[in-house]
């Protein structure tokens, strides 16, 4: 088993420059703690993904259609569907799982 602290991977965000950090990655799987600033600049993925809201509010839009989030909140997309956070609040910081 492998454990993630939520604490112990935002500190390691914090120490680098970026708006994501790989927490853990195999063959078939990544997890990433994702903390976009001012605009989400992501494209279209080539795998499915699961987004699991950590904190902050916003909407998600996928596939043309939009979704209010808050903490708690599972958001899923598949491959090559195109998608982004808009209107996130500055606290907004979501797990990442990719499944690959």
């Amino acid at each position: 088993m492998t454990r993630l602290a939520l604490k112990d991977v935002q500190n390691a965000l914090e120490r680098i420059d970026g708006p994501f950090i790989t927490a853990l990655r195999n063959t078939t799987t990544a997890v990433e703690l994702y903390q976009p600033e001012g605009v989400d600049l992501q494209g279209v993925h080539d795998h499915d993904e699961l987004y699991i809201v950590v904190s902050g509010t916003g909407t998600f839009v996928e596939g043309g259609k939009q979704y209010e989030f808050e903490p708690g909140d599972v958001l899923f997309v598949a491959a090559g569907v195109q998608h982004r956070f808009t209107s996130f609040s500055e606290d907004f910081q979501t797990w990442v799982i990719f499944f690959l």
